[in-house]
């Protein structure tokens, strides 16, 4: 079973660009929920509701989660961004 430290872990190698520090140790991860299949889903909360990184860093978070050991699928959830409706169609579409 994938867990919730295995998630926090792959995580931190995706970094802010602009900030050059991981989106967990700036807090952007909230929400981490692993079904019993191990179908894996977070949100991501950027620092501003305009980052022009927030795709990026998403996408980034996707890929290192969807390379854990057991990982079924990864649904990222962007939160609090302007064009967060947009940006979610995209990365989970």
């Amino acid at each position: 079973m994938v867990s919730k430290d295995d998630v926090l872990n792959a995580l931190k190698k995706v970094a802010d660009p602009h900030m050059g520090i991981s989106i967990v140790d700036m807090g952007l991860i909230k929400n981490i929920e692993i079904d019993e299949e191990n179908n894996v889903s977070f949100d991501l909360i950027p620092t501003n509701p305009g980052c022009m990184s927030i795709m990026g860093m998403a996408m980034g978070a996707k890929e290192v989660v969807k390379e854990i050991e057991g990982v079924k699928d990864v649904k990222v959830t962007v939160k609090g961004h302007m064009m967060e409706e947009d940006i979610n169609k995209i990365i989970n579409g």
